[in-house]
């Protein structure tokens, strides 16, 4: 299952919402691992391969959660 990944940037007034395929704990994880000084960086990669880098200077809050199956149209209920 995929979880999404939302992080407020500071002085950003948008979010990076990263959709992975980490299960939430693993996610958690690499978070709270940058976060704790481990690293500069917080590297995710999205479930198309993307990759992305943020400056954990520049995090303001980071949501992990999981991700919604989108319905789309007027029968999805």
């Amino acid at each position: 299952m995929a979880v999404e990944v939302k992080i407020g940037i500071s002085d950003s007034p948008r979010e990076v919402t990263v959709a992975s395929t980490l299960t939430s704990d693993e996610a958690y994880a690499e978070v709270e691992a940058a976060l704790s000084g481990k690293a500069q960086l917080l590297s995710l990669t999205d479930d198309k391969g993307a990759r992305y880098l943020i400056p954990i200077t520049k995090i303001a809050y980071v949501e992990v959660g999981g991700a919604e199956n989108r319905r789309v149209g007027f029968g999805a209920v």
